[in-house]
């Protein structure tokens, strides 16, 4: 399923998460973990304390859907988030699952913020 990136926000879990949880153990830790409506279709993004498995949470309008990954080698990077909880955009989420760290970031442009 694609998104349309500019609606969906997507919230790390800075924590580790113990991978056995389903979508009401999931849903338990978003709802406690970020101050934002866990209904309204944002995606919530959970690693284990080993980074090797992640689950992506959301809501679809019809019921939850959880995506999981585990690497065979290799690590996820939890580097967008240290210590807490944060948002971070879609394509770092992008990267993160296909394996990409990006060491600097820079933005060549931004739109004027609007007022």
């Amino acid at each position: 399923m694609f998104f349309p990136e500019g609606r969906i926000r997507v919230f790390l879990y800075g924590q580790a998460a113990d991978m056995r949880q389903s979508y009401d153990g999931l849903y338990a830790l978003a709802h406690q973990g970020f101050e934002v409506d866990v209904l309204a279709g944002h995606m919530f993004v959970f690693i284990n304390r080993r980074q090797t498995q992640m689950k992506v949470l959301y809501f679809d309008r019809s019921g939850w859907c959880l995506w999981c990954k585990r690497l065979e080698s290799g690590k996820f990077s939890r580097k967008g988030v240290q210590g807490g909880s944060g948002e971070i955009d879609c394509t770092a989420l992008k990267l993160m699952l296909e394996g990409i760290e990006v060491r600097r970031r820079h933005k060549r442009y931004q739109h004027p913020a609007r007022r």
